[in-house]
This record gives structure tokens, sequence and C-alpha cells, in this order.
């Protein structure tokens, strides 16, 4: 069948763009699932879970009545949902898991890193620099302890900013697909390189299954951008789509609260908060797309670890 993605498929694009946008939620309450024990999820709500993620590459799940800061509540959900390659980063816990949470001991690792501290976070998919061969294809977030004020996440789905992108001009898309269109320089530290340069695409196809996958960052420093004019265009154009598409959706996780998606746009406000209410969230990035399809036999070999 006919990719929607393939730019000289109009008809097909114009078919699928229409059952997005119909379907796509316009509140992001239209995104919460209630679930009575995240680590043991029944049918109805897999399914519910399925139903929100169709419609936006992504759902919230909410378990306010059960201890918010148990970690084995986001590991154990996104296994019944198939993520089960978890990526193991340098900054991560030792269970796979990050523990996002202001790091306030001066000299510190993670405060280099503006997930580690108050400051706001602009758009970005997860691991944007990562090697294509390790990419993020899903993500959950977990809230264990929400900030006194702030710390609001906006989410958009990927597909929708294609959609945005692809109605200014296909030309921008066809740009952003070029396997040079955003470099992330190395990173250096006192042992030289930590992490090589990586380039690649905005927008891919899945080679295998046909999905959209997304690479971005708002950043305007440690990026490079290829410098022709039609990249250039599609850069400024995308930004301005981030900057105000009727999309976005504006989520404030409370304890108990967390997101599980297909690694979709997202951004993070800044924060206020204190010893005794201090902001605490447990990110999962996974290699895995989120996968709703497993019956019960299947379901148990993945969240035991045994298929990959």
């Amino acid at each position: 069948m006919p990719s929607p993605f393939d730019l000289a498929n109009e008809s097909g694009y114009r078919a699928w763009r229409a059952e997005r946008l119909a379907a796509y939620p316009r509140s992001v309450d239209e995104l919460v699932v209630p679930l009575a024990d995240p680590r043991h999820l029944t049918p109805d709500e897999i399914d519910a879970l399925e139903t929100r993620c169709a419609r936006a590459n992504m759902a919230i799940y909410s378990a306010p009545h059960l201890p918010a800061a148990d970690k084995s509540l986001p590991g154990q959900l996104a296994q019944q949902l198939g993520l089960v390659r978890l990526e193991g980063n340098y900054l991560a816990d030792e269970d796979g898991l990050s523990s996002i949470t202001p790091a306030d001991d001066e000299g510190s690792v993670r405060g280099e890193f503006i997930p580690y501290t108050r400051k706001p976070i602009n758009w970005h998919t997860d691991g944007y620099y990562n090697a294509p061969d390790r990419r993020i294809l899903g993500m959950t977030l977990h809230c264990a302890q929400d900030a006194e004020e702030g710390g609001e996440n906006a989410l958009l789905d990927h597909e929708i900013a294609y959609i945005q992108l692809r109605d200014a001009s296909p030309d921008y898309v066809a740009a952003l697909m070029q396997p040079d269109a955003m470099t992330i320089p190395a990173r250096m530290d006192e042992d030289n390189i930590a992490r090589a340069a990586q380039r690649g695409p905005v927008f891919a196809i899945d080679p295998e299954h046909g999905f959209l996958t997304m690479r971005y960052t708002a950043r305007t420093r440690s990026i490079v951008w290829k410098a022709d004019a039609v990249t250039q265009a599609a850069v400024r154009t995308l930004a301005g789509i981030l900057a105000g598409s009727e999309y976005i959706l504006t989520a404030r996780l409370r304890p108990g609260m967390g997101l599980v998606c297909n690694n979709v746009l997202h951004t993070r406000n800044g924060f206020s908060d204190s010893p005794q209410h201090r902001r605490l969230l447990y990110r999962g990035r996974y290699h895995d797309r989120l996968r709703f399809d497993l019956n019960p036999p299947a379901r148990a070999a993945w969240t035991a670890g045994k298929v990959k």
C-alpha cells in the first residue's frame, strides 16, 4: 500500500490527513485514561490507551491512589505495552529509568544538563542526538512529585507537525527528510569526545513498518542545519508551527499521572519547588514503539523480558 508520507502520493496523503486531523484531540483531557493499577493492565484499559495513541501517538494515565514514587509503576506499565528495550544512558539510574529532578549539588554532572535544572526546555523529541541504530521510538514520563509552580509540558504529535509543514510546502518536508538536514556536533568532555557528531534527517519513514519518526530540537546552540535555502526556510516554518499550532496540548502531570507516547514533540515550562516539594519525574526512553496487539501469553513474555 502506498505510504501517505510519500510526497508523490497526494491522494493517499489527503485521505490520511483528513482522518488524522478529524480524530486528533482538542483537549488534553481527552488523552487521560484512569488506571486501577498500571502494573496490571486490564483489557479495557489497554484498549483505552490504544485508542488515545491511535488518535495522537500518546496517552496520559492516572493512578493517584497508588504510591506515586513507586518506580515499578511506569516500568511495568511500559513492558505491558511492548516497551522493553530501555536506553541506559549514563545519567540514568541503575534500573535504566532517569530520575528527572533538579541537581542542586555544586559540580554535579547532571546539573550541566537542562532537564536536571528548573529551566524551561524548548521543543524536542527525545534522543535527537542518538545514532540511527539507537533511535528513541517510545517514551514514558511518570510523575512522582510535581513542582510547587510551573513544570507543565506542551505536547504535539509529530505526525501533526508533519501535516502542518507539508501543507505549508511539500518541498519543506523533502528538505527535512535529507540525510544531512540536521547535525548535532560532537560533545566534548575532559576525556575528549563524549559523543560523536550525529547527522541525519528530521522526518524519516521506517523502512520495515512504514511509520513516521521525527528527530528534532529547537535549540539554536549545538546544532547545525543544512545551509541551503529550502532547508533554512523549512526550519523557520517548523519553528513557527511549534510556536502557535492550534493542535498543541498542555498537560500538568500530578503525582500518579504519566505520559506514554511514540516519542512525540514536547516541551517543559520552567518551575519552582522546594526541598519539601521537590519535582521528580521518572523518564524511560525506549528503542521500541508502543504495541497494543499482544495477546495475554505474549504480553506476559514481553513483561518478563523474554521477547526481544
